[in-house]
């Protein structure tokens, strides 16, 4: 079986690492555990070198987001395959094994997701990855198990193994040689979406990004930044045209970007009328960071085609905002 290896990345969560860690070092027999803390203020790393010295530390000298964070902390650890791991996951027993068998049998595997199931409502999938995550035809992300704020309950629909688009940075394996070749994460996301232009520059070079639903771990999600919190807004709207812009043929990509920043516009007067006003103006900050680095995302633009296979839908926000589709099962496959 290939050797893995579980990075926690941490940042000032002495009491997640206090919660979830025992979970984590009792059921990955065999996986080697690394906690790589970004330059935490709290007691996160006396905790660390006190109650749990057989779990390797690595100390990022700087916060520098998800992104910065793992391409720091995976220079200095050699393993077949990296389980980036959020300190808010609570695992199960005999989480590992069903991984290793895929990576295992299918090498052109670069990249696996879990179940992932909300640990406070446990028969329900998370917000953060469900069952696996795709994109519409605008570059709209969603997952099986959850479309926006929708989610379903864990009734076995999706205890299979299928090919997706992207998988969640909640938990999220992939081979080292597989993320070396890529470069990494793109720190210029800082946070949020840098998995789904991961998994697409992998596609991008012809590699498959998996499901495994054998797999089961539970995200408690929002610990870092919750969903009501403007700066999530921010980093989501402008990641995702970060993304698009990267990894998809010039001409595609500028049809899409203007249909994206228009719907952004009306998603920002929606804002206004919910009386979210700072996350109105989040989207604004939004496009204007995204207009004063267009220039350095498009250098790094992908030159091959969109995988068209893995669109699900047209629009994921007109399905469920007009149609008030609330499963991935019940969507239109256009």
């Amino acid at each position: 079986m290939p050797d893995i290896a579980v990075v926690i990345l941490n940042w000032n969560g002495e009491a997640l690492l206090e919660r979830y860690l025992p979970s984590v070092i009792e059921n990955s027999e065999g996986a080697r555990i690394y906690v790589a803390d970004n330059a935490s203020t709290d007691g996160s790393v006396n905790f660390l070198k006190k109650n749990y010295p057989e779990v390797s530390l690595i100390q990022n000298s700087t916060n520098c987001g998800f992104a910065g964070g793992y391409n720091e902390a995976l220079k200095h650890i050699d393993a077949e395959i990296f389980c980036l791991l959020n300190s808010d996951v609570e695992v199960t027993a005999n989480w590992l094994a069903p991984i290793q068998k895929v990576f295992q049998n299918d090498p052109e595997v670069a990249i696996i997701q879990p179940k992932i199931l909300d640990l406070l409502r446990p028969e329900y999938f998370e917000y953060a990855g469900a069952a696996g995550g795709f994109l519409d035809q605008l570059g709209y992300p969603f997952c099986r198990g959850r479309i926006f704020q929708a989610l379903e309950k864990d009734q076995g629909q999706y205890n299979d193994t299928k090919e997706i688009f992207w998988a969640t940075g909640a938990c999220m394996f992939i081979r080292k040689i597989v993320f070396d070749s890529l470069g990494g994460f793109d720190e210029d996301y800082f946070a949020h979406q840098e998995e789904v232009d991961l998994c697409w520059r992998a596609h991008n070079k012809g590699y498959k990004v998996l499901y495994v639903g054998a797999s089961e771990v539970l995200h408690l999600g929002g610990s870092t930044l919750s969903n009501m919190n403007p700066k999530k807004t921010y980093l989501n709207f402008r990641n995702s045209l970060f993304s698009i812009t990267k990894n998809l043929p010039r001409k595609k990509a500028t049809a899409i970007i203007i249909a994206r920043l228009l719907l952004d516009g009306i998603a920002a007067i929606r804002f206004v009328f919910q009386g979210k006003g700072k996350h109105c103006f989040a989207v604004l900050r939004a496009h204007f960071s995204y207009y004063r680095q267009f220039r350095k995302m498009y250098k790094k633009r992908e030159k091959t085609e969109f995988v068209q296979k893995y669109y699900r839908t047209k629009s994921i926000v007109w399905s469920h905002y007009v149609y008030k589709v609330r499963s991935f099962n019940n969507l239109v496959k256009d």
